[in-house]
């Protein structure tokens, strides 16, 4: 069973788009966090399960998505570090998974 890693980054991103659901619906942003957890979790017995982000092909990257957010980690040995969280309409801005993975 591999370990989970929250970065900082990914964490203060899931809040972001959870405080602008909020500011609609609070009970829709709670079921997504939840929702994001609960699926993120499952990279603990399953990491190779996420896809190769289309965009990142050739890279050591992988992603999950649960709409409308795209997570994005990296599996190194024994740990998946998550790293990034972005809503899935965005576009991927490669620096800043590379610039968080050097943490």
């Amino acid at each position: 069973m591999a370990r989970l890693i929250w970065t900082e980054p990914a964490l203060l991103d899931l809040d972001a788009i959870a405080d602008y659901i909020a500011l609609d619906d609070v009970s829709a942003a709670q079921r997504l966090v939840k929702k994001v957890f609960e699926r993120v979790d499952l990279l603990a017995s399953f990491p190779e399960s996420g896809r190769q982000p289309p965009e990142l092909q050739h890279m050591p990257y992988r992603e999950i998505i649960i709409g409308p957010c795209r997570i994005f980690y990296r599996i190194e040995k024994d740990k998946v570090y998550i790293l990034h969280v972005m809503r899935g309409e965005r576009q991927l801005r490669k620096y800043l998974l590379e610039a968080r993975n050097e943490k």
